[in-house]
């Protein structure tokens, strides 16, 4: 396992991965994994110890989860110099995770849990950012927080090119590249799902 050494905190140049490695896909199917991993993407460099406040596990735990992530090149371990406990980031700034052969059956089987995962932690922290919100969130907060949804009529096409362009206007706020956050800004989640609407007539 190779180490290194930047600063935990500086920002991370952009670098955004596909992974089709079903072995990848696998290890990430496990939730605690996965929670894992959406921490260090949100937050950046962290010790086991950390993530295991956060995930609701051990750091032992957390430490043999973030070493099988690092496996499959998910998670990168920073070097300590003090012999303290070693913080773990993200390998990447983005993934985008996509079985690699659509007639693989058990690849899209791994693929569809983690989808439905993304899904379902979106919902959570929905949830509990809900349940703090009254109690602990500042007014400026709350006001500028938003819930949408829409039903848009249109192509493939339209929806890709769609995409690509909330994409672009979204990227230069990413938590782990961006070098010059102003003062008073803090992590927020920002989740958008578009998909053919299931009931529709196909």
């Amino acid at each position: 396992m190779s180490f290194i050494n930047p600063d935990a905190g500086a920002p991370q140049p952009e670098n955004r991965q596909r992974v089709t490695d079903v072995r990848a896909l696998r290890a990430l199917a496990h939730p605690l994994r996965l929670a894992i991993l959406n921490h260090l993407m949100s937050f950046g460099a962290q010790t086991a110890s950390q993530c295991a406040d956060v995930v609701g596990s051990t750091a032992s735990n957390c430490s043999y989860h973030l070493r099988s992530l690092a496996r499959f090149g998910l998670v990168e371990a920073l070097g300590s110099e003090d012999g303290r406990e070693r913080p773990w980031r993200s390998a990447a700034t983005g993934f985008e995770f996509r079985a690699g052969d659509d007639n693989n059956l058990a690849a899209k089987a791994v693929e569809r849990v983690l989808n439905e995962s993304h899904i379902d932690d979106g919902a959570r922290l929905a949830k509990r950012a809900l349940e703090a919100r009254d109690l602990a969130t500042p007014a400026e907060w709350r006001d500028a927080a938003s819930a949408a949804s829409y039903s848009l009529r249109m192509t493939p096409s339209e929806l890709d090119a769609l995409g690509e362009k909330l994409d672009a206007l979204i990227r230069p706020y990413i938590a782990l590249t961006r070098g010059d956050p102003p003062a008073g800004s803090a992590v927020v989640h920002l989740q958008l799902d578009a998909f053919l609407h299931p009931d529709g007539p196909r």
